[in-house]
């Protein structure tokens, strides 16, 4: 269990590198996740031809786990477009809203009754994220787009959530990353003519931040996640997800500058929201124990 931990944690702080990289990254955000899952998929392709364990996976199934890779691309490309459009703080900080968002969609995707109490943190998660997109309107479309990358995760987290036990990490990752890949290969087209690129192919320094990205914080740390969702429970996962905003943004203020950026509103904002998350922690941990002591 003390492993199960230890993955998890380090998937954790790894994927708090993710929002510092887009950010070195040159190439637009639809480019950026292209590269993104064209290395990791390879990536994954490869170790599982080196270890000869080559997924045999009916239609239905690739359909069902690649819809799922399907959302992963869209939250990865709304990440990142957030934050080119206003800072990594920003779009971390509306990432925070991932659980609240969760807590909504659970029971709807597993059809089991709401909990209003989660709705009425989720409000308070909302006033936050309102806090800081009045205090700085140049930053409102990366506010926008970062809500929807964080509704767009707490989605495909909770689909991951019910087919982690029933297949090998790196099946579910090569799937997924590589159902994205074509997607996205087949949305370019309209994409670039959307949103125009300045150029195309990453130069010396984007190939390196862009094998670290795919590599270490997107292969290595879907391994090591669902991996670490075999023995701790989902409940768990949620609960430390908590920390990545919390990685992010001190990352941003240490690497990227962002601590000259940011107003008083943003940090209003994320106060409001940093507390109403702690505070539903509480909350769901004191709701777990009281449930498993029911059933004991």
């Amino acid at each position: 269990m003390r492993t199960a931990y230890l993955k998890m944690h380090s998937a954790i702080f790894l994927w708090g590198f993710t929002g510092l990289l887009g950010k070195l990254i040159s190439l637009n955000e639809g480019l950026l996740v292209w590269y993104r899952l064209f290395i990791s998929s390879l990536a994954i392709a490869i170790m599982l031809l080196v270890s000869k364990k080559i997924p045999s996976l009916k239609w239905k199934e690739v359909l069902r786990i690649g819809g799922i890779g399907f959302i992963v691309m869209l939250h990865w490309v709304t990440f990142y477009g957030s934050i080119k459009l206003s800072s990594i703080s920003v779009a971390m900080i509306c990432l925070s809203s991932i659980a609240l968002f969760a807590s909504i969609i659970e029971p709807l995707v597993n059809k089991t009754r709401f909990d209003y109490v989660d709705i009425v943190f989720s409000l308070f998660a909302l006033a936050g994220i309102a806090t800081i997109y009045h205090s700085d309107l140049s930053a409102s479309a990366g506010i926008i787009v970062g809500v929807t990358s964080a509704l767009l995760s707490a989605i495909f987290s909770t689909l991951n959530k019910r087919i982690a036990g029933n297949y090998e990490a790196l099946t579910i990752s090569l799937v997924e990353l590589s159902s994205g890949l074509l997607l996205l290969t087949v949305l370019m087209p309209f994409y670039l003519a959307i949103q125009p690129a300045t150029h195309y192919l990453p130069d010396f320094s984007d190939s390196i931040y862009l094998l670290i990205l795919s590599l270490v914080c997107t292969v290595l740390t879907w391994i090591l996640s669902l991996d670490a969702l075999r023995k701790v429970s989902a409940f768990t996962m949620g609960l430390a997800l908590n920390l990545e905003p919390v990685y992010g943004i001190i990352l941003a203020v240490l690497f990227a500058g962002e601590g000259k950026i940011l107003n008083e509103g943003f940090y209003y904002g994320a106060l409001i929201i940093m507390i109403t998350v702690v505070l539903h922690t509480v909350y769901k941990f004191r709701k777990a124990v009281k449930i498993r002591k029911s059933k004991t």
